[in-house]
């Protein structure tokens, strides 16, 4: 089972002061292409004007500009796990898993960072800042990580179950070549936009708790509140509709 999450653009600031190599991240052959978009990125921090990096951030206090962008390569890691804190990781509550559904998590989702294309949950990254959609004017993120990474994607997959717990933004940086589950959240008959992102959160939580390892078991969950309404075949895509009741 593997299951595809989205990142956050709220992060936890601090870390371990480790060294940034091979073992850091998922692909290790591919370390040289993730290198590459590093330090596309980071070059940017350096040479920028304030107003290029208040969009690329997203930010617009001098304060916080000045923060991200120091040099990527001098910061801190942590956990990618940790140090994403947006509502679906709220929700998540990962801290609060036991050792056995904290390691299901580290080594069954997949994460799409904006900066640093695909990663396990276990993987470490920096306290970075990059909004969802911004590129650099001689690079562009998703294009660089869907054209890169694909191959070594699909093979991690090829004998696995597949959730897709990403918001649709994230599809442009994979393209899932084989059957698949998603989810979508109805209440009241209407579609959850905004807060969907906690349910995401929920279902990543009870897929751990219950170590579930194929889509019939997630099928046969009892998860609170949530009851399924149907489930349409679209393609590849199975897509799971939620009922969120109180």
């Amino acid at each position: 089972m593997k299951i595809l999450f989205s990142p956050s653009e709220t992060k936890i600031a601090g870390g371990d002061e480790l060294k940034f190599d091979k073992s850091s991240l998922i692909f290790p052959n591919l370390y040289e292409k993730r290198v590459l978009a590093l330090h596309k990125f980071n070059d940017f921090l350096q040479n920028a004007s304030f107003d290029e990096l208040s969009k690329l951030f997203g930010l617009k206090k001098d304060e916080e500009v000045k923060y991200y962008s120091n040099d990527i390569f001098s910061k801190p890691l942590m956990k990618a796990i940790l140090r994403y804190n947006g509502v679906a990781y709220e929700y998540l509550k990962y801290r609060s898993l036991d050792e056995n559904a904290q390691s299901y998590i580290d080594e069954n989702t997949l994460i799409f960072s904006n900066l640093y294309g695909s990663i396990l949950a276990k993987n470490f990254i920096v306290d970075y800042k990059l909004k969802q959609g911004e590129n650099l004017p001689d690079f562009v993120f998703d294009d660089f990580y869907k054209q890169n990474f694909s191959d070594e994607l699909d093979k991690m997959l090829e004998n696995e179950d597949i959730i897709d717990l990403r918001a649709g933004f994230y599809e442009k940086f994979y393209t899932i070549k084989k059957p698949f589950l998603t989810v979508k959240f109805l209440k009241n008959g209407k579609v959850v936009s905004h807060f969907a992102k906690a349910y995401r959160g929920i279902l990543l939580r009870e897929l751990a708790i219950n170590k579930v390892q194929t889509i019939d078991e997630f099928y046969n969950l009892n998860i609170k509140k949530l009851k399924i309404n149907k489930i349409i075949q679209k393609k590849l895509r199975n897509e799971i509709i939620f009922d969120i009741f109180e």
